[in-house]
């Protein structure tokens, strides 16, 4: 098999142990969220749709357009007011029709839906099409065939949750079941508040700088299935984000907040016997924020 993102021996600078990052950030979109929104904008596709509308902090919006031009669809893309500037203009570059409303995601999501009834289009909500699911699950399946046994663990952050319930399908498919871990910023915690509670919370805050994991709606259908799925979740700060930022850039290696959270989570996870896998979900950071992260975590809530 040709994966799409290859497994890599993580440099000495991120960690000792067998420690190997899967690349999902080498896509030409930087990140992973092609693999779930190709086979959803498929689905509606055949069901007759010519355009989408769905809501974003940048990367699903990005990969939803992405999507949308290679099936000769239309994608209109809601993210929330201050998304990060290079988010918003990838998705200008990918032909995106771009709303720019909303104090924060799930504030977009509800103006994108109020937009989508009003023009007669589907809502495409990231994190509730079953479709996504199997996209991702393709992720646990690479990897284990890339390392060629089983791994001992394998860390992905959570945002809607969609990723982590792909891949822990996938590895279960692939012999390598009950390894994957979810991580979530502190300041954006409401799916571990769910997923422990085993029911959608409410919750006030999702104020992380990483905007990848920046979700306070839950949705149920991912609560349900990461209930069932039993993977553990762990909260890691906003300076321990900024700290992972920091080493994969001394490692010569650019990643976001989101893709960052796995390498913050290793010293709150006992350590096991055989490979541990980061999942490095992608690299679109704004700039200044990568070097405040890289030269300045401290300046970031501990």
């Amino acid at each position: 098999m040709s994966a799409p993102s290859p497994l890599e021996r993580a440099p000495e600078a991120l960690g000792t142990g067998e420690l190997w990052l899967k690349r999902e950030d080498r896509h030409e979109l930087g990140v992973f969220k092609w693999r779930g929104a190709l086979p959803a904008l498929e689905e509606y596709r055949s069901r007759g749709a010519g355009a989408v509308v769905t809501a974003s902090t940048g990367n699903h919006g990005a990969a939803s357009a992405w999507a949308a031009e290679r099936l000769g669809m239309r994608a209109v893309v809601f993210v929330p007011d201050g998304a990060s500037r290079t988010k918003v203009e990838r998705l200008r570059s990918l032909g995106a029709e771009l709303h720019e409303v909303g104090a924060d995601l799930d504030a977009s999501k509800e103006l994108a839906r109020e937009h989508a009834d009003e023009h007669g289009l589907p809502f495409f909500e990231d994190g509730a099409e079953p479709a996504q699911f199997g996209g991702y699950a393709a992720i646990g399946a690479e990897l284990v065939e890339e390392l060629g046994r089983p791994p001992a663990r394998v860390v992905a952050p959570i945002g809607n949750g969609a990723l982590l319930i792909g891949l822990a399908r996938g590895l279960a498919a692939a012999g390598a079941g009950g390894v994957a871990v979810g991580v979530v910023a502190s300041a954006a915690p409401v799916m571990a508040l769910s997923v422990a509670a085993a029911t959608p919370v409410d919750c006030d805050r999702s104020d992380t700088f990483a905007d990848g994991m920046a979700v306070r709606v839950a949705i149920p259908l991912a609560v349900d299935e990461l209930v069932e799925l039993r993977v553990p979740i762990v909260e890691v700060s906003e300076r321990a984000i900024a700290r992972a930022v920091g080493a994969f850039d001394r490692a010569g290696i650019r990643v976001e907040g989101s893709a960052a959270a796995p390498l913050a989570a290793l010293e709150l996870l006992d350590p096991v016997d055989g490979p541990t896998v980061l999942i490095v979900t992608g690299r679109n950071i704004d700039d200044e924020l990568h070097r405040r992260a890289s030269e300045e975590p401290e300046s970031f809530p501990g």
